[in-house]
């Protein structure tokens, strides 16, 4: 499978008790790499899928570190390298698991269609990051890309990414956008959900409900009980990952593990 969207720094910063504001606050803080795209790609691997990445990177310290991850997981990544300027994403986790996220997407959003080539496009499923429709040039580069895909058949799938992105760029035009696509399959949690306008006509919709477990279709599933919810980043691009995979059970076994462990990378 190929998945199209940012490959980030992730820089993980879990409290351990409420934020003192203007002060010191406990924290055990974390480096990996991360981006939405990055994150289903490198779960997909994990599956045990030939997996490869699609995107423009930086080739700063930030950019070969999270370069190294993934490639040490076993994708494979393509895409033009800018001299600086790699994307780097803080998550800041509460002492309950949640988390808010602070992304400076850097050169990801500067993918240009010409700078795409058909071969790294042929694949049986083509995943895309809502980030990548959110922005000039880059969202040229992934309609560009999906129809690449599409010569091979692949089935594409988008992730709606950000609730917040989506009400900045117009909830309106951004629908247009994603039904103009025609995608197979569509992930949303219920925020996005909800600032979207619901399920799109002809898609399978993949309704992410966080610890209250996820509706494949309309299909209510509970999540997997674990141990101990350590960190919730990633969980929805492992649930991802899964689900392009094998559905329901192994996109709820992807969750399952993304969240006993810090960080969005398996």
């Amino acid at each position: 499978m190929v998945s199209l969207g940012d490959l980030a720094l992730d820089v993980v910063v879990r409290v351990e008790s409420d934020v003192a504001r203007d002060a010191d606050t406990p924290a055990r803080v974390s480096l990996s790499a991360g981006g939405q795209g990055a994150n289903v790609a490198a779960w997909a691997a994990a599956l045990g899928a030939s997996a490869r990445w699609v995107g423009k990177r930086g080739g700063d310290a930030a950019g070969r570190l999270a370069a190294e991850a993934l490639q040490r997981l076993g994708v494979e990544l393509v895409g033009p390298v800018e001299k600086t300027g790699n994307g780097v994403v803080v998550s800041l986790v509460d002492s309950d698991g949640a988390r808010s996220m602070f992304p400076d997407r850097g050169v990801a959003r500067l993918l240009e269609p010409v700078e795409l080539r058909a071969p790294w496009l042929a694949c049986d499923h083509l995943h895309v990051s809502g980030y990548a429709l959110l922005a000039e040039p880059v969202v040229r580069a992934a309609v560009r890309a999906i129809d690449l895909a599409r010569v091979s058949g692949a089935r594409i799938s988008i992730d709606l990414s950000s609730w917040s992105a989506i009400r900045d760029a117009g909830a309106e035009r951004f629908r247009a956008l994603v039904e103009s696509l025609e995608p197979d399959v569509v992930f949303a949690n219920e925020d996005e959900d909800a600032v979207f306008g619901g399920p799109l006509p002809g898609a399978t919709w993949i309704l992410k409900r966080g610890i209250a477990g996820c509706s494949f279709d309309g299909d209510q599933r509970e999540a997997l009980a674990v141990p101990k919810v350590v960190d919730t980043t990633g969980a929805g691009d492992a649930l991802a990952a899964g689900w392009i995979l094998g559905g329901p059970d192994l996109a709820l076994e992807a969750a399952a593990r993304c969240v006993q462990r810090t960080g969005s990378m398996p």
